[in-house]
């Protein structure tokens, strides 16, 4: 059997409110938690170490639906793992968000009618810092109120003292190592932030654009490109076509005319451009475009940078001074002016990047940067994964993570900001260029000066499984909870925070990865499978669904729809089922106190305890196997679904309703099913803790009498099998089901009192006949008892005596009106589908609709002649 956790414990209280009101016990349930300790983490402790790390929220955010839902799956692994007995790491923290936080505190400032400029580099940095101790991190609040089991006195921020050391001596590594350099290459741009920003700071959006064709050249020598950027034009220093398209084989080599300029660019031959798309030749702005850039650079094309930061152009000429967009109408009708223009076309709709942050344009522009050179750091990443030292869940993932790993292009690290990691380089009179470690002192003197730019946020977060531990420090912390047991995070950043922090823990670990899994999940979506936006109106705020139904029932909502890697719908109705969930937990444990449940003592031997009792252990110990394999599996969304499907329908629809005569009786029987229901509903708390922590821990303490089921041994499954009471238990329920059945074809009212007699003699069900009478309302035969109805099943026959029930006569008329009009349903379905002409011109919408209608009239037809053979004659 299961045993019960705790040592023997007084006799707790059996006083429970009659209804669970979420607000008035859980917030001050956390802030006990906290006070007693029990989710810091001992870095001296001899117990096995489980350590994960929450992907660092920025410092400007609040919580999500998409933060709910991942931070629900960490802590149910940390809650489990914790009553397993590991010494459990869950380490907080948050990112700095360099351009999100920048951008808040400018937009505060012009308010003021200021900009950072206006305060200079030092006193805008210290007016960050102000933002950030007075309103940011609002979010830490509301993971207390989501039940975060987080080490709060090892919170960490990327810019605090320790992470800031463990990123400049990364740098310094990376520098000497020769795996950071400065180039200039083609970054994306934001003209509104005024900086560089990384791949995923940006967002791709069908735009109504244009598409112009426009000839260059002259006579023979003309050649006809077309572009959505017109205003890049001024920037071509080359057209390229393919070195084996004949129809430009002849302009190779030579020099044409660049329309509205004095200069002449060639015809280039290059493998990039694709004959078959468009008129197979293209313009080149190696300054303006990365797949131009990389077509100069194989031509030694000379790159003409044509804009400034601002997304205004610099080229001499009448368009100087105009914005790009001015610009390209400008340069258009100018073409026109020249008959330079073959086609245009309007609107023509295509992908174009924003910034994530203000919504601008981004503009690939040529630009000097900070680089890491990923090549080596790359192939480690993807070796760690091929040879099995980091597996990633669902495995089915791994090809994602291959292709981008093993196709890595070289990582821009440095942004045209004020707010972040600097980077640690001077520059001196003389062009001297020295990198600076955390113990070293900068170089001083006239003419010396630190590089500007500061660290992509992803740089300092790509540190984080070992920063956070004390790295470089050789601390308690990191030998005990490096690496880290699993990262649990969405799919959509495995390219890059995840691929950044493997390939930072491999080499500044010695090669041992930051983690043992990567277990993937999907994104929140609303419940018609949308993604949630606010130009969607879909966005919802998960804490006015916990203030409306509590948290257990957002958390439960959010762990049953998580399958592995998969989006995950959700809708308010769902998270109010869980509401009604957690409610019938409540009620039922509500009902078993009342009713004597008990976990004191050891359980009683199987040999006196009823079929029901050890039918309910024997599954109880089958649930317990079964969701401590879906938790190694990751798979949160069927260890909800087991728990709450044996929870509701069989423990508390089935054991708790069977066990009521039982009870009423008294006795030694009695004593049995109040332990063995005591222990029942101690280990169903136990497993349904983790992801249902408030509800559960009132419920167990009451129960158990013991200090929190937060510290409690998690269940383990004794092995206990009963095959014999679980065939019983599942005839019964067969039974009382069809007698169900019956009941409500004839109408009767689920309280409705029916004489009956029940055939149980020789039969295992013998036993049950209080409890089967009790469940189906039915009377004593009595004298005048007249058999109307049998139903036998599964061996057992049931009479029953409707006739002072039903008025037999008038339930075959309503019966025969029903069937009449099921049957006119079933041809008018088959009329409209049987006719070509129909079929031919109705969408499949609506011919998939009828179907559906012609069977639901065959499954009333079945119904209806079934109740009709079954009611005896007037």
């Amino acid at each position: 059997m299961t045993e019960n956790s705790q040592q023997p414990q007084p006799a707790p209280t059996t006083e429970l409110p009659t209804q669970y009101t979420p607000a008035e016990v859980e917030g001050q349930l956390y802030e006990r938690w906290v006070e007693r300790g029990y989710f810091e983490a001992d870095a001296k402790s001899d117990k096995p170490p489980y350590t994960v790390v929450i992907p660092p929220p920025n410092v400007t955010g609040s919580l999500h639906l998409g933060h709910a839902f991942e931070h629900t799956l960490i802590d149910a692994l940390t809650r489990r793992k914790r009553m397993q007995g590991h010494e459990t790491l869950w380490q907080p923290g948050m990112d700095h968000a360099g351009i999100a936080t920048q951008n808040v505190v400018e937009r505060e400032l012009g308010k003021e009618g200021k900009s950072r400029h206006d305060l200079g580099r030092e006193a805008f940095v210290e007016r960050v810092w102000q933002w950030k101790a007075e309103s940011g991190g609002q979010i830490s609040g509301q993971m207390r109120r989501l039940g975060d089991g987080v080490a709060w006195s090892r919170e960490r921020f990327t810019m605090d003292e320790g992470l800031s050391q463990a990123v400049q001596t990364i740098f310094k590594r990376l520098y000497d190592d020769e795996l950071i350099y400065r180039a200039e290459r083609i970054i994306n741009w934001c003209p509104r932030c005024l900086t560089a920003i990384s791949d995923i700071e940006v967002e791709y959006q069908d735009d109504d654009g244009e598409l112009v064709s426009m000839k260059y050249g002259e006579g023979d020598e003309t050649i006809v490109v077309a572009t959505t950027r017109a205003e890049t034009m001024l920037g071509d220093t080359a057209v390229a076509v393919h070195p084996e398209d004949e129809r430009y084989k002849h302009l190779v080599g030579k020099l044409i005319k660049l329309p509205l300029t004095e200069r002449s660019i060639p015809v280039v031959a290059d493998e990039h451009v694709d004959p078959e798309f468009g008129t197979g030749a293209v313009k080149v702005t190696p300054a303006h475009d990365p797949n131009d850039f990389e077509i100069g650079q194989r031509h030694n094309l000379p790159a003409i940078a044509v804009m400034d930061e601002h997304a205004v152009i610099t080229a001499h000429g009448p368009f100087q001074g105009l914005d790009r967009l001015e610009a390209r109408s400008a340069i258009v009708a100018a073409l026109r002016a020249e008959g330079r223009i073959v086609a245009e076309k309007r609107p023509y709709v295509h992908s174009v990047g924003h910034c994530s942050r203000c919504k601008t344009t981004i503009e690939p522009r040529l630009s000097m940067q900070w680089w890491v050179k990923v090549g080596p750091l790359a192939k480690a990443a993807g070796d760690a994964v091929r040879d099995g030292r980091v597996t990633i869940h669902p495995q089915e993932m791994e090809k994602r993570y291959f292709d981008w790993v093993d196709n890595l292009h070289d990582w821009c690290i440095s942004r045209q900001l004020w707010w972040g990691h600097r980077i640690p380089v001077w520059y001196g009179p003389a062009g001297e260029v020295v990198c600076v470690g955390p113990d070293e002192e900068p170089p001083s003197g006239e003419g010396w000066h630190q590089d500007p730019d500061v660290l992509d946020t992803w740089f300092s977060s790509g540190l984080w499984p070992f920063s956070t531990l004390g790295w470089p420090e050789q601390t308690e912390s990191l030998a005990k909870f490096y690496p880290n047991s699993v990262l649990v995070t969405g799919y959509d950043i495995l390219f890059f925070w995840v691929a950044r922090m493997m390939m930072f823990g491999l080499y500044a670990m010695d090669g041992t990865p930051p983690f043992h899994t990567i277990a993937l999940h999907g994104m929140v979506r609303d419940q018609n499978g949308k993604k949630m936006s606010k130009s969607f109106g879909n966005v919802v705020n998960p804490l006015d669904w916990m203030d409306k139904y509590g948290s257990d029932a957002l958390r439960f909502t959010l762990a049953r729809g998580a399958n592995p890697g998969v989006d995950v719908p959700i809708g308010e109705d769902w998270v109010q089922g869980s509401r009604n969930f957690a409610n019938k937990i409540w009620n039922a444990t509500r009902f078993a106190l009342m009713n004597g449940a008990t976990v004191q003592g050891p359980l009683p031997d199987a040999s006196k305890m009823s079929s029901t009792d050890r039918w309910i252990l024997s599954r109880l110990n089958s649930v317990v196997a079964e969701v401590d394999a879906y938790y190694e599996d990751y798979q949160f969304a069927k260890l909800s679904d087991a728990l709450f499907h044996f929870a509701w329908d069989e423990v508390f629809d089935w054991y708790v309703e069977l066990s009521k005569t039982t009870f009423q009786a008294g006795g030694e029987a009695a004593e049995v099913s109040q332990r063995v229901l005591g222990e029942v509903l101690d280990v169903t708390l136990r497993l349904l803790h983790p992801v249902v922590p408030f509800v559960t821990e009132t419920l167990w303490t009451t129960l158990t009498g013991g200090e929190s089921v937060v510290i409690a041994e998690w269940p383990t499954d004794s092995g206990f099998r009963d095959a014999d009471a679980e065939r019983e238990i599942e005839t019964l329920q067969s039974v009382i089901t069809e007698v169900r059945r019956f009941r409500a074809d004839q109408g009767l009212q689920p309280g409705q009192r029916v004489p009956a007699r029940l055939t149980l003699a020789g039969s295992a069900l013998a036993a049950h006949e209080a409890a089967v009478r009790q469940l189906l309302r039915l009377q004593p035969e009595g004298d005048a008892f007249t058999a109307t109805a049998t139903l036998p099943v599964a061996g057992v026959e049931v009479a029953l005596d409707l006739s002072g029930v039903i008025d037999f006569a008038a339930e075959r008329k309503r019966l025969a009106k029903d069937l009449a009009a099921a049957e006119k349903e079933k041809a008018q379905a088959n009329a409209k589908l049987g006719n070509e002409a129909f079929l031919a011109k109705a969408p499949d919408q609506v011919v998939d609709k009828i179907r559906g209608r012609l069977a639901k009239a065959d499954e009333d037809i079945a119904r209806i002649t079934a109740q009709l053979e079954k009611l005896p004659e007037a």
